[in-house]
């Protein structure tokens, strides 16, 4: 590998996502078991404004259940299962709420990169209260990290939240759009492309705007190793228990 500007990280996508069903507190929990000290989450918000954790907008694909999210209470999720359609072993996994998650990496020390999600017709209101009143009860020595694809979203949060760093989530398509200025407006410390189409000159362009870089998703540890070297500060992973423990470990982000 070539000298790096700084120690690789990992983040695992989604928590153990390839050990356990993603965005659970199972997930999770595997990442301190494992030494891995960062996990990323996806947040959406309930009708009655709990926030809870799931990367998509209806519970069809990671759960028994079907049905959008947005229309449903706490109440309802009572009986829905997110762990059997990954394994029998998770039976009656629930989807968690944002204060169990919050609770969990206060009491296992563990950090995070929170992904902010939106669907469209719906209002993002609810959804950034919600995550700004949860994140309040996060230990001070913990690090948190917001992002989202959505400015607007994001620009919100940062109204509400002003404290919590932000950072741009990208796909490849919008490496020659107007990132800089979106980043530049919102006072991101990050931008998070995708790993599909990146090259060496656009991790360049991003270094050189002052953003730390972090990409998504890496699951080879050698296509890890030639980002490192290009000055990527961390990657997103379904497989964090696949790499060097030194580079699971490492806990602070290279934020400028």
């Amino acid at each position: 590998m070539p000298e790096l500007r700084h120690a690789p990280r990992v983040i695992a996508h989604r928590g153990m996502s390839s050990l356990a069903p993603e965005n659970t507190l199972a997930a999770f929990r595997l990442c301190a078991d494992h030494g891995v000290r960062w996990f990323e989450f996806d947040c959406d918000v309930l009708a009655d404004g709990t926030v809870v954790v799931i990367h998509d907008a209806t519970l069809d694909r990671t759960t028994d259940h079907k049905g959008e999210v947005h229309a449903l209470t706490l109440a309802d999720l009572d009986d829905v299962d997110a762990g059997s359609w990954f394994d029998p072993r998770f039976a009656g996994e629930p989807v968690p709420t944002l204060r169990q998650v919050v609770d969990l990496m206060n009491e296992a020390g563990l950090d995070a990169n929170l992904e902010l999600k939106h669907t469209r017709g719906v209002p993002g209101g609810p959804l950034l209260a919600g995550v700004a009143r949860e994140l309040e009860r996060l230990h001070p020595d913990r690090q948190l990290l917001v992002s989202s694809f959505d400015p607007l979203l994001l620009a919100g949060f940062r109204r509400l939240a002003p404290h919590w760093p932000l950072a741009c989530l990208y796909e490849h398509h919008r490496f020659t759009g107007i990132w800089r200025s979106v980043a530049s407006l919102l006072g991101a410390v990050a931008i998070h492309p995708g790993d599909l189409g990146l090259e060496a000159g656009h991790v360049r362009q991003f270094t050189d705007a002052g953003l730390a870089v972090n990409v998504w998703t890496v699951n080879s540890v050698d296509r890890a190793a030639e980002l490192f070297g290009w000055g990527v500060g961390a990657v997103f992973t379904d497989v964090a228990q696949d790499f060097p423990p030194e580079w699971r470990e490492a806990r602070q982000l290279p934020l400028p």
